[in-house]
């Protein structure tokens, strides 16, 4: 029988966060909060990479799974690993629709729809500031 490995989870206080993240980054992923649409620094960012989690590093979205879907923040048709996300209902603001958390750290990335390009149907509309991408290297 083969052992599924698993993760070590991040757990820090508060204070922690507070004092790793910039005031934008903590209040987004640590408070569930949103950036303001076409403000971000990758909603627009077209540089091949991969997008990890800006609290504890965590592998979320390839470059190439990215797509411009005029809602003004960075939108994937799928995750690198269905292992490093979880999602949950959100009830917030009156109205239904579906967290995307990292399943890491717990940080708040955004939120899921079922309104993306194919071969998905979905995305995922996540925060620049729950986001840091390292850049491919490409050699001549």
């Amino acid at each position: 029988m083969q052992k599924k490995m698993t993760m070590q989870k991040v757990n820090k206080s508060e204070d922690e966060w507070k004092k790793i993240l910039d005031p934008e980054s903590f209040r987004i992923t640590r408070k569930k909060g949103t950036e303001q649409p076409f403000t971000g620094k990758y909603w627009n960012y077209e540089e091949p990479g991969t997008y990890h989690c800006i609290c504890c590093g965590s592998e979320l979205f390839s470059s190439n799974a990215k797509f411009d879907a005029g809602c003004g923040w960075p939108s994937f048709f799928t995750p690198l690993s269905d292992q490093n996300i979880e999602t949950q209902d959100d009830k917030s603001l009156g109205m239904k629709r579906t967290e995307v958390l990292c399943s890491q750290c717990g940080a708040h990335l955004g939120h899921v729809f079922e309104d993306g390009p194919e071969p998905t149907g979905l995305r995922y509309c996540i925060n620049s500031a729950a986001l840091n991408i390292k850049k491919e290297n490409h050699q001549d």
